[in-house]
């Protein structure tokens, strides 16, 4: 008997979505997070700013790297 994938059972597309959505909602927020705790630790004892071009660069770093981790972890490894 072949297992079934959860594309191939069918009419399950919006769960997939819908857990793919919740991923990226979830990296966003952590990746705003991690973006934040860059930015004080950054400008602590310092005269630089934290541009914000830096900041929406560390947000999409974190977001990728997120991704991958997520991705390795959901993909069985």
């Amino acid at each position: 008997m072949k297992n079934l994938t959860i594309l191939e059972v069918g009419g399950l597309e919006a769960f997939l979505v819908m857990i793919i959505g919740f991923i990226v909602v979830v990296l966003f927020i952590v990746s705003l997070v991690i973006a934040a705790i860059t930015k004080v630790i950054y400008e602590w004892n310092n005269e630089n700013k934290f541009t914000s071009g830096q900041f929406w660069r560390t947000v999409l770093i974190s977001m990728l790297i997120g991704g991958l981790i997520s991705g390795f972890i959901c993909g069985g490894m």
